[in-house]
């Protein structure tokens, strides 16, 4: 809005209104700013909050050279008998006792004391333990099959080869199953362990390597369904997704697929199922991806805002609960941003809820019921009748205002914990099972093709769900792709699943 300052109206009403209006506008744009303002913190902050926060080099060796001086003094002023904290023996747990012992036995070498000359007598003896490494190393595993002939009828008898995984290739599935966990647990790229091969004069290329992957999938696709189906089965689930760069060599460049993440956790409310996480991969982010992946699931599934959860809800089987993490992270960015004092308030009010979950958590669900209903309920309700008295204050454009409407906008999913204990107040133990697909994102950077983000879904799944369930993923691994070989029946695979295979490997895990 423009105005001639040269032929101003003179009728006071008229100049009344002309100062309403000029008053909306500015507040409009000082909205629109502080949003756009703290849109560009938040970036900021991703890009360089933590590098802003390191010492630059000089002031690290002005800080190390006070360091060093402040203790030197402190040595040079000590009585004799006294220890620096970092002088002193630390209190270390003892070593793990399913590691190998190799005993070292150190004696002395005569059995006569060297002041008097007289005989010594053993009267006990001490002991310590130190932890070692052994260096991994590769080896070759030479078959020999002798035959047999029979000198009546010719007959020649031998003992059958061994079933490889990979037809015709050298492999065990140990060394597969290194390359596995290395990759998808590990997020060592397939590139970076040719070269770690290398240094042990193993030529093993890289396309080499991506084959073994391939074939050990096709043996665990049926393992991954079976797990899939025993999620789904569920009736109380997390669900997430997260962008993988796939390779499109049709434009020299990536797309962007999906990874679609289901979580079970009921360890919060003493719940009867294990952990697990599942990964399934989709080449975009359309709603019916988990219309599909859950076309079999009723219950309760935690999401984040994501609009295409909402059409799993209209069928009436499925009841969708807000994440409160989610909801406070837009006051936090305000607060960060701006140093707002109601969304320092919101978050306030908001920790209140979370430190009342924490005294509960683990126990039953009526449990956590009863004290939801006793303690949390009215924590909610002044929340939300605070931040419906806070909007009609702040300006409509800004990011408090946007904080603010999508709580209140999910109201009823994020107050769904005060009806059932065993429902959560956020998504985020499928936030942790997102975790390690962003490591492997940043190091492997992207999927060389769609079936290569089906790949990374199968052995993420298997993966993150034995890490959940305390198996030792090498091990899980490298046993599962052996009793496959081994001709495991395909309707036993429920054994093969992380937290059966723990039970009957119990020193392995």
């Amino acid at each position: 809005m423009r105005l001639d300052l040269e032929n101003l109206p003179s009728d006071i009403s008229l100049l009344h209104q002309l100062v309403r209006e000029m008053a909306g506008v500015v507040e409009s744009r000082d909205g629109e700013i502080e949003r756009l303002q703290s849109i560009i913190k938040k970036l900021q902050r991703a890009q360089f909050g933590r590098r802003s926060e390191r010492l630059d080099p000089d002031q690290l060796a002005l800080a190390l050279e006070d360091l060093d001086a402040d203790i030197a003094r402190i040595r040079e002023s000590r009585p004799a008998a006294a220890k620096l904290p970092s002088e002193r023996t630390p209190h270390r747990k003892p070593l793990p006792d399913h590691l190998p012992r190799e005993d070292v036995r150190l004696d002395i070498e005569d059995a006569v004391c060297a002041c008097c000359g007289g005989g010594l007598h053993a009267i006990g003896e001490s002991q310590s333990e130190m932890l070692d490494w052994v260096p991994a190393q590769l080896r070759v595993i030479r078959i020999t099959r002798p035959k047999y002939a029979c000198r009546v009828c010719e007959t020649v008898v031998q003992a059958p080869a061994p079933e490889r995984l990979i037809a015709g290739g050298p492999a065990t599935p140990a060394l597969i199953a290194q390359v596995l966990v290395s990759k998808y647990c590990d997020h060592t790229p397939l590139y970076r362990q040719s070269q770690i091969f290398a240094r042990h004069g193993v030529d093993l290329a890289r396309s080499t390597l991506g084959g073994w992957v391939g074939s050990a999938c096709w043996w665990l696709e049926a393992l991954h369904e079976r797990l899939c189906r025993n999620v789904v089965a569920s009736d109380h689930l997390f669900a997430d997704d997260t962008p993988v760069p796939v390779l499109d060599p049709g434009r020299g460049r990536t797309k962007t697929g999906r990874l679609w993440v289901y979580a079970r956790e009921q360890r919060g409310w003493s719940g009867p199922e294990p952990p697990a996480a599942v990964y399934l991969f989709a080449p975009d982010r359309r709603a019916e991806r988990p219309a599909v992946h859950l076309q079999h699931f009723s219950g309760v599934l935690h999401v984040d805002g994501y609009a295409g959860f909402e059409q799993l809800a209209r069928k009436g089987e499925v009841v969708l609960a807000a994440c409160w993490a989610h909801a406070r992270r837009k006051f936090y960015d305000v607060a960060q941003a701006t140093g707002s004092p109601v969304a320092t308030e919101a978050l306030r009010r908001i920790g209140e809820l979370y430190a009342v979950e924490a005294q509960f958590r683990g126990q039953s669900p009526a449990h956590r019921l009863a004290a939801r209903r006793q303690r949390s309920r009215p924590l909610v309700a002044e929340l939300c009748a605070w931040l419906e008295a806070q909007l009609a204050q702040v300006s409509g454009r800004s990011s408090l205002a946007e904080a603010i409407r999508y709580a209140l906008s999910r109201r009823e999913a994020l107050t769904r914990f005060l009806h059932d204990g065993r429902i959560e107040l956020d998504t985020n133990p499928v936030e942790r099972a997102i975790r390690p697909v962003a490591l492997g994102r940043k190091n492997h950077l992207f999927a060389g093709s769609d079936g290569g983000g089906h790949r990374w879904a199968v052995i993420c799944s298997l993966i993150e769900t034995a890490k959940l369930n305390d198996v030792e993923p090498y091990a899980y691994i490298a046993d599962v792709l052996q009793r496959m070989i081994d001709g495991h029946p395909v309707n036993r695979l429920d054994e093969l699943l992380p937290w059966a295979w723990k039970a009957g490997n119990p020193v392995d895990s």
